[in-house]
């Protein structure tokens, strides 16, 4: 009876560490966003990140991004609503984002790159922070502007994608380990590297399509003959 007791107490313990830890990691993005060099060496190096919070910030990003589609001032974003696919809409950011990762440690891997495939993910996810934080309140914000006020509401939208750029810049030369030429150099291999991908898929999709679609008119002419 008493060692259930305790058992039922460590398990409690153990759960709220796990949500004091998740905290304190995801508090730390705040901290990488303002001192990038040191907040990202210290975040693969010295374990002050966790997937946990980078998943959080990447769903938060993909939400925002939801969000503004829908709630953003039709004065700055007109869409309609009824033609958004949610599924597209998502694939737009997880899919860049997985094939980016993939694509860099494929490449840095080859040149001495220090960063392994969950530290570059943790890095790049990280990097995506400044998005909801500077995205949300404009979303709110763009339903108080007019017209002329709109230059407020771009700016702030372009510190958003410009501090997201700059972010991932010294998350990859931090993670790796690379001077900012070579960091800078291996981002545009990275970019080759993602149009390399994105086409082999294309054309290997496209050829099981056809394979599935050559099958598919051949059973039907074979029916046709039996019966």
């Amino acid at each position: 009876m008493k060692s259930n007791f305790i058992t039922r107490r460590l398990h409690k313990f153990a759960e709220k560490e796990t949500y004091v830890n998740f905290g304190n990691t995801l508090k730390y993005s705040l901290y990488v966003i303002f001192h990038p060099a040191d907040g990202f060496w210290d975040l693969i190096h010295a374990k002050r990140g966790s997937y946990a919070a980078a998943n959080f910030i990447v769903i938060l990003s993909l939400l925002t991004h939801i969000w503004k589609l829908q709630f953003t001032n039709f004065l700055f974003l007109n869409v309609n609503w009824e033609q958004v696919n949610i599924f597209m809409e998502c694939a737009t950011i997880l899919l860049p984002l997985a094939i980016f990762c993939i694509c860099n440690w494929g490449t840095t891997t080859l040149f001495d790159g220090k960063g392994r495939l969950g530290d570059i993910y943790k890095g790049t996810a990280y990097a995506l922070t400044p998005y909801p934080l500077i995205q949300i309140p404009m979303i709110i914000l763009s339903n108080f502007f007019t017209r002329e006020e709109g230059a407020f509401y771009w700016v702030f939208d372009n510190i958003s994608i410009g501090w997201v750029v700059i972010l991932i810049f010294m998350a990859m030369m931090m993670i790796h380990a690379y001077g900012a030429g070579k960091t800078l150099l291996f981002l545009f291999f990275t970019i080759f590297a993602m149009l390399v991908f994105v086409f082999i898929m294309l054309l290997f999709f496209s050829m099981i399509s056809q394979g599935i679609s050559y099958f598919v008119s051949l059973g039907k002419e074979v029916m046709f003959r039996l019966y």
